[in-house]
Parts: C-alpha cells; structure tokens; sequence
C-alpha cells in the first residue's frame, strides 16, 4: 500500500486515531521513568552540580523545537508538490507543539544559564537563533490564522516554513559555525568522548524517546482536530448555500 493513500483523511483517521490514546500512555510513562530517573537517581556533576539535570528538559525540548520545524518543513513541501491537504493540516497542527518546546527549550537554558553564566540571557549565535525560531513559530501560526482561504493560507505558510528552516538549522549548528560564544557544543555526539558521562546519558536517551512518543501524539491528535474542524466549515458552507431563500 502507497504511503500516499493516507493523504485520504478518512483513511488517515481511521489508522491514526486508534493510537493516539495508547501513544499518549506510553509516552506519559517513558516521560515518567525518565525524568525521576534524571531528577533523583542521578548524582551532582563534578562542574555544574544539581543544575546539569536539567538538561532531562532541556535537551528533548530544544531537539523537539527544532526537529518539529523540520517536520512541518517535509509536510509543507509535500503540500506544495503534490497538494495533499493531510500534509498541509499536519503541518498547522504540529507549529503550537513546536512552539512550546521552544518556549520550554529557551526557559530551561535561561534557568541553565544564570549560575553556570551569571546572566539569564546572552545573544549567543545559537540561543539568538532559537529566538528566531519561536518568532518565526508565532508568525507562522498568526499567518494560517489571519488568511480565510485555507489552501492560500497554506501556501504562504509553506512559503513561511522554507525561510524558517535555514533558522532551525542554525540553532542545531550553530555552535559549529561559530566558535565564540557562551553555548556549549552537543550533549549527544556520534563521537563518543563528546557525550555526557553514561550516568547522565542513559536517561536523557529516555526522556528523549518520551518527548518524541509525546510529540508525535500531540501532532496526530491535531491532525485529526484540524480534519474534523475543515469538514464541520465545509458543511456549514454547503448548509448556507442550499439554504432555501425565504421571501
């Protein structure tokens, strides 16, 4: 079966909907295991103390933040090359789940920052760019509100979303762009000596796989709220033009 068949939304809702309530579980209880793991079971590190757990909210949300936008990214150039509406609406349904993490990503390192830094904020090249993230998180969703047509309004959002991805990049890499700066380099490497220590990994993989489970959840839930909500509109507007004139 062509993947392309769930661009149906009856089909779509018929597959997704079933795993929603079982995803939001699973996710509740690997979220669960994982932060009173990192929060209580783990022990101060040598440089940063109590603060460095953290990162068991920091680290998933800003790795949630941006890969969220990549994903409206994909669903939006599915939108423009082939016109399937399901793309374009899972793409609308998962900006207010970015943004949060984004606004939870920038909360938590202001929390980080303060004692390792001694400033709440600094207009370091990655968290400036994480800032223009969220900008371009509210702008986006200010654009599908403010335009009735929904398939304009999905265009100049795609459009949006394009621009906004060369910022989501940044904020992943930044760091590598640009050596100054406050930020350090990332907690999860493919090279290993650039990992927090196992003690620290382990659980911040599961709080990882709980902030993705989370994610995904929210963003079929949605999905299915923004179908649901496109064809309750269409039949008001089918009822309002069959209606009978009265004399």
């Amino acid at each position: 079966m062509s993947i392309w068949s769930y661009a149906n939304p009856r089909k779509f809702l018929d597959t997704t909907a079933p795993w929603v309530p079982w995803l939001m579980w699973l996710a509740a209880a690997v979220l669960a295991v994982g932060l009173v793991w990192g929060f209580f079971f783990t022990p101060e590190a040598e440089r940063f103390g109590s603060s460095v757990k953290i990162i068991y909210l920091h680290v998933p949300s800003a790795l949630m933040a941006i890969n969220a936008w990549l994903m409206m990214l994909v669903a939006s150039l599915i939108w423009l090359i082939r016109r399937h509406h399901v793309s374009a609406l899972a793409a609308r349904a998962a900006a207010p789940v970015g943004m949060v993490m984004t606004v939870i990503a920038l909360i938590t390192g202001a929390i980080w920052g303060q004692p390792m830094w001694g400033t709440w904020w600094a207009w370091d090249p990655r968290l400036t760019s994480f800032l223009i993230l969220f900008l371009f998180y509210l702008g986006y969703i200010a654009l599908w509100t403010a335009i009735p047509d929904p398939d304009s309004a999905a265009d100049l959002t795609s459009v949006l979303c394009l621009v906004g991805s060369v910022f989501a990049i940044l904020s992943r890499y930044a760091v590598n762009f640009w050596n100054q700066g406050l930020h350090q380099g990332a907690s999860l490497s493919l090279d290993k000596q650039e990992n927090v220590a196992d003690v620290f990994w382990v659980p911040l993989l599961v709080c990882m796989a709980g902030f993705v489970l989370l994610f995904l959840a929210l963003v079929l839930l949605r999905t299915g709220t923004e179908i649901r909500a496109r064809r309750i509109a269409a039949l008001r507007a089918r009822a309002r033009r069959v209606e009978p004139v009265r004399a």
